[in-house]
């Protein structure tokens, strides 16, 4: 039973991650934020929900095991998986992309999530260093965008581009999806939290595993199939920036905020071994990014075959 809570509370969450995001754009709009701040901001947060929900319920059950597997697995998952799968499936034409500075971001957010690690347990003071350089990149991120458009005497970002965004939905639709992703994301973050305790206790696997497998994996779905088809309408770049984006979040706004729940100790299976592959599969973005390859399929299944073959590694 524990094992069908878990998925249970896996689809919660990821209905009410949809939900929320949903609700808050459209409200956002109606107040008039411009369309742009919120793709930027309220979008990246909302898309971030069930991850967040997770780790800090994790850190008020004492099971800080979770949330830190969970963020670990997630970027290395969100690298191999979420772009592998899609590109055996019709490939990526990354060589037409310029990610470079985001991915450059991305990697310095590793680092300094990885030096956190060694100076852990992480307390309130590495959250708040991380959570301010999330703000420090968001705020280069909104100036160039702003730059950008400004150069390109382009008008205010269409409201039609922001996900989720939706210009003729009623007012009492917004609240109620409003109302559905802030009681859903709580109640799905207990049943997933509550049933992986309870599989790793009966199975003698440590929190730290099932994060990194079971709730890792749960959790980069919606990446995967925003991945898919973005690869499907030939968009590459939205494929890449969804994966960079999201592991930036994962690393500085998720583990930051977490933290100021709670302490987050650092086990040394983190320090030997899961903290390297994550950053060694950020490495293995450098190629398509800085030399413009493109992921093939072949590339797309050893990107797969390598997740395989660090998820059997995890659970020997």
């Amino acid at each position: 039973m524990d094992l069908v809570y878990a998925g249970l509370g896996l689809i919660i969450l990821l209905f009410a991650g949809d939900a929320l995001v949903k609700g808050a754009v459209n409200l956002s709009l109606r107040m008039g934020i411009p369309a742009l701040i919120v793709s930027l901001t309220i979008v990246a947060f909302g898309t971030s929900a069930p991850e967040l929900l997770i780790s800090v319920k994790a850190i008020m059950d004492n099971a800080p095991g979770l949330a830190l597997g969970n963020v670990v697995g997630s970027n290395t998952a969100n690298i191999l998986l979420v772009l592998g799968i899609p590109a055996i499936i019709s490939g990526l034409h990354t060589s037409s992309c310029d990610t470079r500075k985001t991915y450059v971001f991305m990697l310095v957010a590793t680092l300094l999530f990885i030096a956190v690690c060694y100076f852990g347990p992480i307390t309130w003071v590495h959250g708040l260093i991380l959570f301010a350089a999330l703000c420090v990149m968001l705020g280069d991120q909104l100036f160039e965008a702003l730059a950008h458009r400004k150069d390109a005497k382009a008008a205010a970002l269409d409201v039609i581009e922001v996900e989720g965004a939706d210009p003729s939905m009623p007012f009492w639709k917004i609240m109620m999806f409003l109302a559905l992703g802030l009681a859903g994301l709580p109640l799905g973050a207990d049943l997933l939290v509550d049933s992986a305790v309870n599989i790793a206790t009966r199975m003698n696997i440590s929190e730290e595993v099932i994060g990194l497998t079971l709730i890792a994996i749960g959790t980069s779905l919606p990446e995967l199939a925003t991945t898919i088809m973005a690869a499907l309408r030939r968009q590459a770049d939205v494929a890449l920036g969804n994966v960079i984006g999201s592991n930036m979040f994962n690393l500085l706004a998720i583990i930051g905020i977490a933290s100021f729940v709670g302490d987050i100790p650092v086990a040394d299976q983190f320090l030997r071994v899961d903290l390297w592959v994550m950053l060694a599969a950020s490495l293995v973005l450098f190629p398509f990014v800085f030399l413009r390859w493109n992921i093939t399929k072949l590339w797309g299944a050893i990107l797969t075959g390598l997740y395989a073959a660090y998820l059997i590694s995890v659970v020997a």
